[in-house]
C-alpha cells in the first residue's frame, strides 16, 4: 500500500501511478454531487452558472455537515454517500465535465468501471467508512461557491469547497478498471462459500426463498 499526495487538478500521468488499495490524499478544488445536483444536470437539464470543469476535475459524493452564519459556511464534518445510486449518470457526467476522480462510498459495480470509468481515464477513491467524518471535515479549508442552495436546500446543493491533504482515500478502482472490492470479495468467497456445505438446507434460507450460498443475505 502505497501514500500519495496529489494535487487538483489531477494529471493523467499521476493517476497511471495508483493502484487499487493506495491510499490518496488530495488538495485543491472538489465539489459535491448527489441526487439534487444530478437530477438538476440530467433530469431537468438545467445548466451550472459556470465552467466547474475549468476549477476541478474532482467530485464527491456526499452532504456536508453545514453551520451557516450570517452568510459564512462552516464545515465540521463530511461524510460520503452511495455512490451506486448515481451509475446511471455517469456515462454522461464523466466525460461531459471531465471528471478524473469520483470520490464516494460503497463504489460502483466492476462492469460500472470498465464501461464507463475506464474510456474517461476515471478512477474511483472510497472514504474509509463510517465514524471519520470529523477527519475529512479538517481538510476542508474553505467554501469557495455554493451552487443551487435556495432550489435544493443546503444538505442536496453542490458544494465548491477548498480542500488540503483531503484523505485518507482509498484506491477502489484505478485507471484499468481493477476493483479492490471486487478482488477482495473474491478471495472472502473462496474460504466464506464452502462452510455453507456443510450447513443444514434450512440455514441457507432467506425467509424460504433462496436455497443458494451466493445469493444469500447474510
Amino acid at each position: 500500500m502505497k501514500e500519495h499526495y496529489l494535487s487538483i487538478p489531477l494529471r493523467n500521468e499521476d493517476l497511471f501511478e495508483l493502484e487499487v488499495g493506495d491510499v490518496v490524499f488530495l488538495s485543491g478544488i472538489i465539489y459535491t454531487g448527489r441526487e439534487g445536483v444530478y437530477n438538476q444536470l440530467f433530469d431537468k437539464n438545467i445548466e451550472l452558472p459556470y465552467s466547474i470543469a475549468s476549477m476541478s476535475n474532482v467530485t464527491f459524493h456526499c452532504s456536508p455537515a453545514i453551520r451557516e452564519d450570517n452568510g459564512t459556511y462552516n464545515i465540521s464534518s463530511v461524510t460520503a454517500t452511495a455512490s451506486f445510486r448515481f451509475t446511471k449518470y455517469m456515462d454522461r457526467f464523466l466525460p461531459q465535465f471531465n471528471v478524473k476522480a469520483v470520490v464516494g462510498k460503497s463504489g460502483l459495480t466492476a462492469e460500472s468501471y470498465r464501461r464507463y470509468f475506464v474510456p474517461n481515464g476515471t478512477i474511483y477513491l472510497s472514504t474509509i467508512g463510517y465514524g471519520a467524518g470529523a477527519i475529512y471535515g479538517k481538510s476542508i479549508k474553505q467554501v469557495k461557491d455554493v451552487v443551487w442552495k435556495e432550489e435544493l436546500g443546503l444538505a442536496q446543493a453542490m458544494w465548491v469547497l477548498d480542500v488540503e491533504q483531503f484523505g485518507p482515500l482509498i484506491v477502489e478502482s484505478d485507471v484499468r478498471g481493477s476493483s479492490l472490492f471486487e478482488q477482495q470479495n473474491q478471495k472472502i468467497n473462496q474460504s466464506f462459500l464452502p462452510l455453507f456445505e456443510e450447513m443444514d438446507i434450512p440455514i441457507l434460507k432467506r425467509i424460504g426463498e433462496e436455497l443458494n450460498a451466493k445469493n444469500e443475505m447474510v
